[in-house]
């Protein structure tokens, strides 16, 4: 179970979470919506420890995050930021076997190297496995990072917009995957998207969130309301149905 109990951050005198208490659903995909500067990227760097926070508690399986070791954290939970910067020149294998690290500490076995092929083949770039990354476009970078943390195994995947560089094309495939995570392996995945279309098509969660605070969460149908996305974005959103799925409408008042 992973939870948040009033966290609360600030930079400088700006605040940036207030009091933030939500638990997120087990072994299902959760989407953060809502507009920039809502806090979606800072609660989950929290979640992670990346970020220090100023009040309250995230607990990792009735655990405080702050309480693990680093090794077993990274055991437990995965992350991927918004945006990645790698200065060497690596490899795409290489990039993904660092996946493995919390395992292995670098010293890779067979069974690390079956989780780093099963991770290029899930993501469908087996093929690029001894390009380098600076050779591959954004898109397909974005796919390694993906690959990267398919391998890591952990319980807890969280993405901090992980369909930046991704047509649409991509980004419905990257869905897709993220979706059998949950159904097939029974991941907790936690996504922060900007599109509430992928939100709803795919998520089963979702958390709004607005100046810093949660303003509304619920399961996906009970969501995708103009009532309730109105709390999120204030501004009026129709909402239409295609094939048992709700879709928001954006339009000009």
């Amino acid at each position: 179970m992973l939870q948040s109990l009033g966290v609360s951050k600030k930079y400088q005198q700006k605040i940036i979470l207030d009091e933030v208490t939500l638990t997120i659903p087990s072994q299902q995909l959760t989407a953060f919506i809502g507009a920039n500067g809502a806090g979606k990227s800072t609660l989950l760097g929290i979640m992670s420890r990346l970020i220090s926070k100023e009040e309250g508690n995230v607990l990792i399986d009735e655990r405080d995050v702050t309480q693990w070791k680093s090794r077993a954290l990274a055991q437990k939970l995965a992350i991927l930021k918004q945006s990645n910067h790698v200065s060497a020149r690596l490899s795409v294998a290489d990039l993904v076997a660092f996946g493995r690290f919390p395992y292995s500490q670098g010293r890779l076995t067979a069974v690390d190297q079956q989780k780093i092929d099963e991770a290029l083949a899930y993501m469908e770039i087996t093929s690029l496995k001894n390009a380098y990354l600076d050779e591959l476009s954004g898109g397909q970078q974005q796919r390694v990072y993906i690959a990267m943390i398919i391998a890591q195994d952990t319980e807890y995947v969280l993405l901090d917009e992980p369909l930046n560089n991704l047509d649409m094309k991509h980004a419905v495939q990257m869905m897709k995957i993220l979706r059998r995570l949950v159904d097939e392996f029974g991941k907790t995945i936690v996504i922060v998207l900007h599109d509430i279309n992928f939100a709803s098509a795919y998520a089963d969660y979702m958390v709004g969130l607005k100046d810093g605070k949660v303003v509304a969460q619920g399961d996906t149908e009970s969501m995708m309301t103009t009532e309730m996305l109105k709390l999120v974005y204030d501004m009026p959103l129709a909402i239409t149905e295609v094939n048992s799925c709700k879709y928001c409408l954006y339009f000009k008042e």
